[in-house]
């Protein structure tokens, strides 16, 4: 019997929760929110809460401990996202750019590249992520549907 597929969604800095939401109902998957405080969600059968302790990487333990090839996974945490995709899940960061097996080893070394700049040079001349988008949105969208179509045809 094939275990059925979730979402794991790292939600404490998710700004895409309201798309996860509709595209699982539209799909019937399971989503579960995972935070470390606890925020309103929508009463849906579908659709858990997991308030997991304040303790550093806590949310991403519980995640990655949750994770197998019937997973998708919605983080913007590249080591998490490394996590995840060693342990066969999908995962896309909320602008909708997936990490894959192919992509993870580089995004993981830019993320090193970008935080020894930060530590040597102070934040004030590091530029952050550009601002999420309505483009954002919509890749975000494109991509967790195409990745539970794949998901339930067994690809």
């Amino acid at each position: 019997m094939t275990s059925a597929i979730q979402i794991l969604v790292d939600a404490d800095a998710c700004p895409v929760k309201d798309e996860i939401y509709r595209v699982a109902d539209r799909h019937g998957v399971a989503v579960v929110i995972v935070s470390n405080s606890a925020f309103r969600v929508p009463i849906h059968p579908l659709i858990s809460r997991v308030v997991v302790s304040d303790a550093f990487d806590a949310a991403d333990d519980y995640i990655a401990e949750r994770t197998n090839a019937r997973t998708v996974v919605v983080t913007s945490d590249i080591l998490l996202a490394d996590r995840c995709v060693k342990a066969g899940a999908a995962v896309v960061a909320s602008n909708g750019k997936p990490f894959t097996a192919d992509s993870i080893g580089a995004a993981v070394a830019t993320r090193a590249i970008m935080a020894d700049l930060r530590a040597g040079m102070g934040t004030e001349n590091i530029g952050g992520p550009a601002p999420f988008s309505k483009t954002d949105r919509s890749r975000f969208l494109s991509s967790l549907d195409e990745i539970l179509v794949r998901l339930k045809r067994g690809c």
